[in-house]
């Protein structure tokens, strides 16, 4: 059974919203209507990326029988929020701490991508779904809602699994690539493609292309 703090409860609460209102900023620039137009979509595919990858990291690292909880860090919304008015985010609100008097590198690279192959696992589902939903959202508003829902999902969740993979300081992909190279550069690169495609292509055009529209 998987336990919470009160603290790491309100922890995730509040990171939850700040990093959806920084990826709304970074979308949405200056204009405030726009910010808020989109907040709520954003939300949902934030929402489901972010608590699903720090749950990700709890479960495993409670299946191998350590408490973890996530804790906040204030400097990294502070930085996320001032990344967000430069156009991207520097997504770092806080972690997962795994309390253990010794880990091997195994287990810490097995619960460190945890959290990205979710991110994974979630934007092919909201690709999924867009490209089921896509020709009813040519006709109709509350189709043409969820696929931009879909959408923004996808373009999220692929961009914080191929950001978490990096072997940078302490996000995940240095302790996976500590763990297992081959299985570091399989997982950056499927998260490296979806992203790519996401920046580049564009979701509706990624979607088109695969249904032949």
């Amino acid at each position: 059974m998987i336990k919470f703090t009160s603290s790491e409860v309100r922890d995730l609460l509040i990171a939850f919203f700040v990093i959806s209102l920084c990826f709304a900023l970074a979308n949405g620039g200056r204009d405030t209507n726009v910010v808020l137009t989109i907040l709520p979509i954003i939300m949902v595919g934030v929402g489901a990326g972010f608590i699903l990858h720090e749950l990700g990291h709890k479960i495993v690292s409670m299946k191998y029988g350590y408490w973890a909880e996530f804790k906040l860090w204030p400097q990294g919304l502070i930085f996320a929020l001032i990344t967000s008015f430069f156009g991207f985010v520097f997504a770092a609100p806080g972690a997962v701490y795994t309390y253990a008097n010794f880990m091997t590198d195994e287990i810490n690279g097995k619960i460190s991508i945890a959290g990205p192959i979710v991110n994974i696992i979630l934007a092919l589902i909201f690709l999924a779904i867009s490209i089921s939903i896509y020709p009813s959202a040519l006709t109709s508003q509350n189709a043409a809602l969820i696929f931009n829902i879909c959408a923004v999902g996808y373009s999220v969740n692929s961009f914080l699994a191929v950001f978490n993979l990096l072997p940078i300081g302490n996000l995940d992909g240095s302790k996976v690539l500590n763990w297992n190279f081959g299985i570091w550069v399989v997982t950056i690169a499927i998260a490296g493609v979806l992203t790519y495609a996401s920046m580049t292509i564009g979701v509706e055009n990624i979607v088109r292309m695969i249904i032949g529209m």
